[in-house]
């Protein structure tokens, strides 16, 4: 047991910030992603036995909080939006609108972009968290993008500045 604990513990961070950065972009909010990110460690740690046997215990990580994530916004009551900021270089202002044209995709289109693009996983990967074939990732993520630069038109590339780490 002392193994495994260590194990976990030893992994614990990157999967606690991962899990929290999906659940954060998936959800808007940061401290209801800190949240559900937190249950899905708890859950981890629950079924750690066979995690930590597992090849790529991230996707899985990221599963369950994808999953978590789903039961929030099934639970939520639907939000009416803000028209948007007339001032287009805040920084703040891109975010709230990039997460409104996120929250307008279909849910699996926002799945694989946010795991893709936000969470910067690889395809397979995705394809793993979300139990789809890499192909699907594919179609999700090329209509998805496309729907968010129509979405965003002219904000797209200060976006891409504000975002920037």
């Amino acid at each position: 047991m002392n193994e495994g604990r260590h194990d976990f513990e030893s992994e614990f961070d990157e999967l606690f910030n991962r899990s929290r950065c999906l659940a954060t972009r998936m959800l808007g909010d940061r401290t209801r992603g800190e949240d559900i990110a937190a249950e899905a460690l708890a859950r981890t740690w629950l079924h750690w036995a066979k995690v930590r046997g597992l090849d790529h215990r991230l996707a899985w990580v990221l599963r369950v909080t994808t999953n978590l994530c789903l039961d929030q916004l099934r639970r939520r009551r639907p939000v009416v939006m803000a028209p948007p900021v007339s001032d287009p270089t805040d920084a703040v202002a891109l975010r709230l609108a990039l997460a409104a044209a996120l929250r307008s995709l279909p849910r699996r289109q926002r799945e694989v972009v946010v795991l893709r693009h936000l969470a910067d996983l690889p395809e397979t990967e995705v394809a793993r968290a979300l139990g789809i074939t890499p192909g699907t990732v594919g179609a999700h993520l090329h209509r998805g993008l496309a729907a968010l630069r129509g979405r965003l038109g002219d904000e797209r590339e200060e976006l891409r500045l504000a975002l920037e780490p």
